[in-house]
């Protein structure tokens, strides 16, 4: 039962979309497909991608509001637990926009997976294609030299993860001093990220690099139209 329902409900018309825009807007080219697929699907995503922006602007206030707010209660746990509640509830913070995105984008990834796993050639094709979706004959999944579909693909692994790390560095770049848990961080997430894009097929590493873009190029608008505000010069004196 659950398994007719993930093929019906997700991984056909995700299999369909892919083909669909593998022949009418990669030029036949899956791994584009799936770049164009991962582009599409964080354009549909843009609300919960622009609430949770806000979500995270709204949160930094929070802690800034509270790490002064709180100092009036610093020996009792009980008033600061309440203080804090009552700024989270003032400021409407919620994680769910962020969750439901990853969430949606982490299915993908697990479809896309059983995309390679289940084969994309032949009659396998023909059975999982709507009727008003053509068949694209063999599909090209040659990458620029590389095979989507092949694992243990060190070099696309590598740019995704040191793309992360690279990211990871430039959010965090105003800081003076790292924390040893922030090193850690900085080193070991892309590492892992890494060994699992190196474990699974390369098409992964596209997605993952594809996403991790975008997302900085949302961020990039943002500050740029919806600048943060600068704390005054009285308030930066005092710390």
């Amino acid at each position: 039962m659950l398994s007719t329902l993930w093929f019906i409900v997700l991984y056909q018309p995700l299999f369909n979309a892919l083909i669909w825009i593998y022949s009418n807007v990669a030029n036949e080219n899956f791994g584009w497909a799936v770049i164009w697929l991962t582009i599409f699907l964080r354009i549909l995503l843009l609300p919960l991608t622009i609430i949770s922006e806000y979500n995270e602007a709204r949160h930094r206030e929070a802690v800034e509001e509270a790490s002064k707010t709180l100092q009036a209660y610093k020996n009792d746990r009980v008033a600061q637990k309440e203080v804090a509640r009552r700024i989270m509830k003032k400021y409407h913070i919620s994680p769910w926009a962020k969750v439901l995105s990853l969430v949606i984008q982490l299915l993908v990834l697990v479809l896309l997976y059983q995309v390679f796993i289940r084969g994309i050639s032949g009659d396998k094709v023909i059975k999982i294609l709507y009727p008003f979706i053509d068949f694209p004959g063999k599909i090209n999944t040659n990458f620029y030299g590389f095979e989507i579909g092949r694992v243990h693909d060190w070099l696309w692994a590598g740019v995704a993860s040191l793309y992360l790390m690279a990211s990871i560095f430039i959010e965090s770049r105003g800081r003076k001093v790292w924390e040893r848990s922030e090193m850690y961080y900085l080193l070991f997430f892309p590492l892992f990220t890494f060994l699992a894009l190196w474990y699974l097929p390369m098409v992964k590493s596209l997605f993952i690099l594809t996403t991790m873009i975008f997302s900085d190029i949302i961020t990039l608008v943002r500050r740029l139209f919806l600048p943060e505000k600068k704390k005054d010069a009285t308030h930066v004196a005092r710390h």
